[in-house]
């Protein structure tokens, strides 16, 4: 089992969110030809190891996070607000 330290709601299991892929990815832009769109969206390495990820805490406060899990052990390295403003709103706090 997963659990997950949410900044705004304290730590949860993992099945009050929704994985929302590799936070790595740049997409592009949304005039950008459908090749760059298709390699964005469906051309990806499966890492092993550290990956950053976003995940959506939808059971609660509904914030995105991004989350730096092992996907061997699942273990968790660090979670923070994947919105920017929030992440410094959070720091300012303490």
């Amino acid at each position: 089992m997963i659990r997950i330290h949410c900044p705004f709601c304290g730590e949860r299991d993992h099945s009050e969110f929704t994985y929302g892929g590799d936070a790595s990815v740049q997409y592009p832009a949304l005039d950008a030809p459908q090749a760059a769109w298709h390699e964005a969206v469906f051309l990806r390495e499966n890492l092993r190891g550290m990956q950053i990820e976003t995940w959506h805490h939808a059971s609660a406060c509904r914030m995105w996070l991004i989350v730096e899990r092992d996907t061997m052990t699942h273990a968790i390295q660090s979670v923070r607000p994947a919105h920017p403003g929030m992440a410094a709103a959070l720091e300012s706090e303490q």
